[in-house]
C-alpha cells in the first residue's frame, strides 16, 4: 500500500517527525508506536478495536505515553506532514487511508518503517521462523538488557520482564545501545526488506505460506547475515544452513552435533532445567522459568545470538535464568477448583504441538479451546492442523473450536472450524465445533473437573486473554 516515497524517515532520526499509525493497537503496531515515541517522534493513531471498545486498557496505555488516539474515520489525518503507516491488512478503502491520499501524506507499510529502523541500527539482530520468534526475541532482549547492553527490542508479545505500572503492555523496549532486536515476519513477505548482522532461524513450517515460498524467504534472510543462528533439529532449517559458509554459521539443537546444545533436560510443570554445552566448554547448568523442551531450544538460540553479539557464554547462560516469559505464551492465568487455566498464543501446528507436548509431560486431562486466527491460514494449514491434533490430543482430551477470527474484509471463508472438526472426528479424538466463542468456553468450564487443565489458544484477538480470565472466574464460581 505504500507509495515508496518515504524520505522523511529513511535518513536521520525520527525525532520531531509526525507519524499516524492505522491499526495502532495491533501486536505489530503497538511496539512500533512505542519505539517511535521513545525516540522523540510525535505519534498518533487509530484502531478498529478502539472504535469497538475492545481491550480499553491497551489504548489507555498508549495515551499514557503521550500518543493521540482517533476514531478510524479519517479525522486524525489533518496534515500532509504526517507519515501514515499501516499494516498490509489495512485496505485502501479505510477512511484514514482515503484522507491520507487526499492530503498527499507520505505513506508506508509497517514493515517498511520497521525494517528501516532495524537496518539503520548498528547491530540489527533479526529473529525469524514460523514458531518461537517472540520468545527468542524476548530472551535475546533480556540477556542484552541484563548484561548492560541497553538494547532496543521490537516484539509481537508483552515481555513480562519489562512490565511496569507505567508500561503494562511492554512489547517494546527503547534503549540507547547498539543492538536492535526484532522478530521478522515472513507471512507478508516483508522479511526480504531486513538486513540483519545476526539472523536467527528457528524453524520452517506451514503457517501463512507454502513451503516452497518459505524456503526462498528464509534462505535469503540468513544469507545476508554476518552470523546465522540456525536450528538443525528442524529438517527444513538444517537444509538451508548447509548452503552457508561454515564460518558464518552457528547451529543449535537438542539432538545431533550442534554448536549449542542441551543435555540432562529435566522438565517441571512451569520450568525446565538443562546443561548447556557449547564450543567445547564445560557444561553450564541452566534453569528456565518457562517450561518445555521447545523453550530449551529457544534458549539455545537466544544464547547463541547473544554470544554472536559479544556477550560471554557464561554471562548469557546466567542472564537467561532471569527471563520470566511472555504474556500469552504458556501463561498460567490461575487455578480454581483444582483446574488450571492456561492462555497460549498457539495458532499453527508446530506451536500448538509444542504446548500440548509440554502439558502432556505431566498428568491431567486437557480441555482445549482453539480459535483459528483466520480463514485464509486455516485453509492453508488444514491437513497439517488435523494431523497434529490427531497425534497430540490424548484419549480423554476435549477440543472445541469456535469460528475463526474475522474482523471484516473480503477474505474467502470457504474452510471454517466445522471442516477441521469433521476431519478430526474421523479419528478417535473428541472435537466439537461450537460457533460462538462464549458458548465454547462455557462448555469446557462445565466439563472441567479437578486435575484438568484448560488451555485457551489462538492469535490475532486480544480478547482471548479476557476470555481465559472469565473462564477462571466461572470455575471459581462453580465451586
Amino acid at each position: 500500500m505504500a507509495n515508496g516515497n518515504i524520505p522523511a524517515f529513511v535518513h536521520g532520526s525520527v525525532g520531531g517527525k509526525r507519524f499516524f499509525l492505522v491499526g495502532i493497537g495491533g501486536s505489530g503496531m503497538m511496539p512500533l508506536a512505542t519505539i517511535l515515541r521513545g525516540r522523540g517522534a510525535t505519534v498518533d493513531g487509530s484502531d478498529r478495536g478502539l472504535d469497538q471498545g475492545r481491550v480499553p486498557a491497551k489504548f489507555d496505555a498508549l495515551r499514557a505515553r503521550g500518543i493521540g488516539l482517533f476514531a478510524q474515520d479519517g479525522s486524525g489525518i489533518t496534515s500532509p506532514d504526517q507519515i501514515v503507516v499501516a499494516s498490509a491488512a489495512v485496505e485502501d478503502s479505510v477512511p484514514d487511508i482515503v484522507a491520507a491520499q487526499a492530503l498527499g501524506c507520505t505513506r508506508a507499510s509497517r514493515a517498511e518503517l520497521l525494517s528501516t529502523l532495524f537496518n539503520q541500527s548498528r547491530l540489527p539482530i533479526g529473529v525469524a521462523g514460523t514458531s518461537g520468534k517472540s520468545t527468542v526475541t524476548g530472551m535475546i532482549g533480556w540477556i542484552l538488557h541484563a548484561t548492560g547492553r541497553d538494547p532496543t527490542v521490537m516484539n509481537g508479545a508483552v515481555m513480562k520482564n519489562f512490565v511496569r505500572p507505567d508500561a503494562p503492555f511492554a512489547s517494546a523496549l527503547v534503549g540507547a545501545g547498539e543492538a536492535f532486536v526484532s522478530e521478522v515476519d515472513e507471512s507478508d513477505g516483508s522479511i526480504a526488506a531486513y538486513r540483519p548482522r545476526i539472523a536467527v532461524l528457528n524453524n520452517v513450517s506451514l503457517d501463512h505460506k507454502g513451503l516452497d515460498e518459505l524456503r526462498l524467504l528464509f534462505a535469503a534472510f540468513i544469507a545476508k547475515a554476518e552470523t546465522a543462528i540456525v536450528n538443525i533439529d528442524n529438517d527444513e532449517a538444517a537444509t538451508l544452513a548447509h548452503a552457508l559458509p561454515r564460518a558464518r554459521l552457528a547451529t543449535f539443537g537438542l539432538h545431533g552435533d550442534a554448536d549449542f546444545t542441551a543435555q540432562a533436560i529435566v522438565e517441571a510443570p512451569f520450568a525446565v532445567a538443562f546443561d548447556l554445552v557449547a564450543g567445547g566448554n564445560r557444561a553450564i547448568p541452566v534453569r528456565l522459568q518457562v517450561p518445555g523442551r521447545h523453550n530449551v531450544a529457544n534458549a539455545l538460540a537466544a544464547i547463541a545470538a547473544a554470544v554472536a553479539a559479544g556477550v560471554p557464554l557464561s554471562e548469557a547462560a546466567a542472564a537467561i535464568a532471569g527471563f520470566t516469559g511472555l504474556r500469552r505464551r504458556f501463561d498460567l492465568v490461575g487455578d480454581a477448583g483444582g483446574v488450571a487455566v492456561i492462555d497460549d498464543f498457539g495458532h499453527n501446528p508446530d506451536k500448538i504441538a509444542a504446548t500440548l507436548a509440554t502439558l502432556h509431560a505431566f498428568p491431567g486431562r486437557l480441555l482445549v479451546l482453539f480459535q483459528p486466527h483466520g480463514y485464509g491460514p486455516l485453509k492453508v494449514m488444514r491437513r497439517e492442523l488435523v494431523a497434529m491434533f490427531e497425534s497430540h490430543l490424548a484419549p480423554g482430551d476435549v477440543l472445541v473450536l469456535p469460528d475463526p477470527v474475522y474482523h471484516g474484509g473480503t477474505v474467502a471463508r470457504e474452510v471454517g472450524s466445522a471442516a477441521i472438526v469433521a476431519d478430526i472426528t474421523t479419528s478417535a479424538r473428541e472435537a466439537h465445533h461450537i460457533p460462538d466463542r462464549a458458548a465454547a468456553a462455557a462448555r469446557l468450564v462445565a466439563l472441567a473437573k479437578p486435575g484438568d487443565r484448560i488451555v485457551v489458544m489462538g492469535a490475532r484477538d486480544d480478547t482471548l486473554s479476557l476470555l481465559a480470565a472469565d473462564m477462571l472466574e466461572s470455575l471459581a464460581a462453580k465451586g
